[in-house]
């Protein structure tokens, strides 16, 4: 990431797909993923969309891919190699389209994120707002006529396994994309988006470090999710929730010898939380502040889990002076890079919005 840069990125791809783009896709197992394989030339007008409004990172459409949810959708892993591949590939045309068209500004000013969701993700219904996996992922999968649980207690081997297979589900679908050279060097940050467990940010950490003998590498972020303002995990079955502060740990901490995410942040969490969550990070970054901020806050309600639909809007039309005042605060306590836009229900025009509320205009 260039020093000292604060980078706007787009919105809600998927969200805008549906909202600006008229596209039915997310009661689909493979939510923007599906526009890949279905609508490209519209994936890729989404992209260019959101370059006028002024992002300069553009997140690929592969938060849901992966082969579980292809396959779940009747694709062959063939088929989804192919289609999360092309997903960068889309998104770079649209980087060079603009470009063509805007010749005061070149490729390189413009930056694609790999975005990967957690494990979660690729549920159905879908847990990366709530975490609970199935084993060996999680202690049980969710289940309406039971409660439901994101902590293993005391069983410390059923953790141990859970960590190992997320890692397993991690690396594998980083190996899609470092596996073909030409796609791995067109991305530009690798973005681990909503990741609602402790136990899969050391995973995630644990796949980044079993990839770095094998590729050049990447920039990379973790963003966790909030749903109204608390973190998924818990200590204990039915006990407290993980503090963001505990979370931030979980990210940066350096004693278990495995990578450290060049930046963190929050992302798909209703913007009036984010100015206490941000303060609970920071607890705790002694000096980490040369880590880059990621912040994509929601634009509208929350996703509904048990109608796999959003709610009405929850934020005020101030959305975008409000991000942008806090992104200018962040700076002000010495966060001197930043990447911040949008997450659901965010679409090019919010991004315009909060571009020209942070430059003053």
């Amino acid at each position: 990431m260039p020093k000292d840069s604060i980078l706007l990125s787009d919105g809600g791809l998927g969200t805008t797909l549906e909202d600006h783009f008229h596209l039915p896709i997310s009661h689909t197992p493979l939510w923007s993923a599906r526009i890949i394989l279905d609508a490209p030339d519209t994936l890729q007008q989404a992209h260019l969309a959101f370059l006028e409004a002024g992002s300069r990172v553009l997140l690929t459409a592969t938060y849901q891919a992966a082969f579980e949810s292809f396959e779940r959708a009747g694709n062959t892993r063939e088929i989804a190699t192919e289609a999360m591949r092309n997903a960068i590939h889309i998104a770079d045309q649209a980087r060079h389209q603009f470009c063509k068209e805007h010749l005061d500004i070149s490729p390189k000013d413009i930056h694609i994120a790999l975005s990967l969701g957690p494990f979660g993700a690729v549920l159905a219904p879908m847990q990366d707002f709530g975490g609970i996996y199935p084993p060996p992922y999680g202690p049980r999968a969710h289940n309406d006529a039971e409660e439901n649980t994101t902590s293993f207690g005391d069983d410390i081997e059923g953790k141990n396994n859970s960590i190992k297979a997320l890692t397993r589900f991690h690396e594998d679908r980083l190996r899609v994309f470092t596996s073909d050279k030409e796609t791995w060097d067109k991305v530009d940050f690798v973005a681990f988006e909503t990741v609602p467990l402790v136990r899969e940010i050391e995973a995630i950490r644990r796949a980044m470090n079993n990839m770095k003998e094998i590729v050049s590498p990447k920039p990379w972020w973790i963003t966790a999710t909030f749903p109204n303002g608390k973190y998924p995990e818990t200590r204990q079955p039915g006990g407290d929730h993980y503090t963001a502060s505990e979370a931030a740990i979980a990210m940066i901490r350096s004693d278990d010898n495995m990578p450290v995410p060049n930046g963190i942040g929050i992302n798909c969490t209703a913007l009036k939380y984010i100015p206490k969550l941000l303060q609970d990070f920071e607890l705790v970054m002694d000096g980490n502040k040369k880590l880059f901020l990621v912040l994509h806050p929601n634009g509208g309600g929350g996703f509904d889990l048990s109608t796999q639909a959003f709610r009405e809007p929850e934020e005020s039309d101030r959305w975008p002076e409000d991000l942008a005042s806090l992104v200018k605060e962040a700076k002000g306590r010495g966060w001197n890079e930043i990447i911040f836009g949008g997450c659901c229900k965010t679409g090019p025009g919010d991004i315009k919005a909060l571009g020209e509320a942070f430059s003053g205009e």
